[in-house]
């Protein structure tokens, strides 16, 4: 795979764009397309932008993106002050009225004015790598252009973020950007190895480290089950370990899934790699949870992959509460623990109280009954429901 990581001077604006992805806390947030797709994209257990090559947007046509943007509001706000509405049929007399190249930066602002217009998501996977000076500018416009918004978040790697000098980092914080959210994955080099991630534990301690000096609250990706039934016990273990050390104010739960379309796939099909059931992830998150230690960090399960919603607080207070929810799911019999599974695949379940809903029950309770549900089967059931949601 060729990777392009060179902006072509001679590049034309083709009207306002959007990535593929943003985490789920940013749902809400304009999207403002930074960088194209991914500049490392290898890691085996990734869906996103394979097949595709990186590069960077010149900084002027984020501005264009911007621009278009604050336009529309503009406007928008003009007509709510003249007493009209924007949510009935004026919409679409306004959208009739627009140029093709528009509609794109109209909806985006549509729905971040109806979402609240509160945070900002820099796209795609790692918009640091852009120079620091451009990434300044773009964040300095979007203050000007939108001053009341309250986060600018951005993802970013780990390897990019030790190659950004402590000053610039700062700058950037002081420009405007919030949050930066890491894929940390495991602090296991071993797994970090198998799934070629493309930083070792040590890359990850360190630029979590710097992000927190720079006073850029830190959001860390951990994926439960990435290092498989062999390699689950240090997985947990490793990622505690550069958890306790970076101390970020984030912690998320992202589950592996096992898709076609991942390079994993192959592994997984032909046995070479041994996925986790989900009382083995329930006995990993026991062990990663119980040896979070000395840190301030909040928990958050906000992804539907989770297998508890509820599986959230902050260290030190509710650490023991969180533990308690996985006891609880152990302590369940076998066929409980089925149905708890099968329901929260569905969707349907989101906690283990919703085990006694009567109304929630009987419905997994049939779904569990025309799919014949039995151990030997329920992981292969909740692999293929889990596919929908990735």
């Amino acid at each position: 795979m060729v990777i392009n990581s060179n902006i072509k001077k001679d590049e034309k604006y083709n009207g306002f764009e959007q990535g593929p992805i943003r985490p789920p806390s940013e749902a809400n947030s304009l999207l403002i397309r930074v960088t194209r797709n991914c500049p490392w994209n290898h890691c085996t257990f990734c869906p996103v932008y394979k097949r595709t090559k990186f590069s960077k947007r010149p900084v002027e046509h984020v501005i264009k993106d911007i621009e278009a943007v604050a336009k529309h509001i503009k406007n928008f706000q003009e007509i709510t002050k003249t007493g009209n509405s924007i949510y009935h049929s004026n919409l679409q007399n306004i959208i009739n009225r627009l140029d093709n190249s528009e509609k794109n930066a109209f909806f985006a602002a549509y729905y971040w004015l109806t979402s609240g217009m509160k945070s900002v998501f820099l796209q795609d996977s790692n918009s640091l790598i852009i120079k620091p000076d451009d990434l300044i500018k773009i964040l300095k416009h979007l203050r000007r252009k939108f001053p009341w918004v309250e986060r600018i978040t951005s993802y970013a790697r780990s390897s990019t973020i030790i190659k950004i000098g402590e000053k610039y980092l700062e700058s950037i914080g002081n420009a405007g950007l919030n949050r930066i959210h890491i894929g940390l994955e495991s602090g296991s080099d071993e797994v970090l190895k198998m799934v070629k991630k493309g930083a070792k534990k040590e890359i990850h301690i360190k630029a979590g480290i710097k992000v927190k000096k720079s006073e850029i609250e830190l959001s860390e990706y951990i994926m439960p089950g990435l290092g498989g039934r062999r390699l689950s016990k240090i997985h947990a273990l490793e990622s505690a370990d550069a958890l306790n050390r970076i101390n970020p104010e984030f912690i998320r739960l992202r589950p592996l899934a096992i898709p076609e379309i991942i390079p994993l796939y192959d592994d997984y099909k032909d046995g070479r790699f041994k996925k986790c059931s989900d009382p083995m992830i329930v006995n990993e998150l026991l062990i990663f949870i119980e040896k979070l230690e000395g840190i301030n960090s909040i928990l958050k399960s906000d992804h539907i992959l989770n297998l508890f919603s509820n599986l959230e607080g902050k260290f030190p207070q509710d650490k023991k509460k969180m533990i308690r929810i996985l006891h609880d799911f152990q302590n369940l019999s076998p066929k409980q623990q089925r149905m708890y599974q099968l329901g929260r695949r569905l969707g349907i379940f989101s906690q283990l109280d919703d085990l006694e809903q009567p109304y929630l029950a009987r419905r997994v309770k049939k779904y569990y009954q025309d799919l014949g549900v039995t151990s030997r089967n329920i992981e292969n059931i909740t692999d293929n429901l889990m596919k929908r949601f990735i």
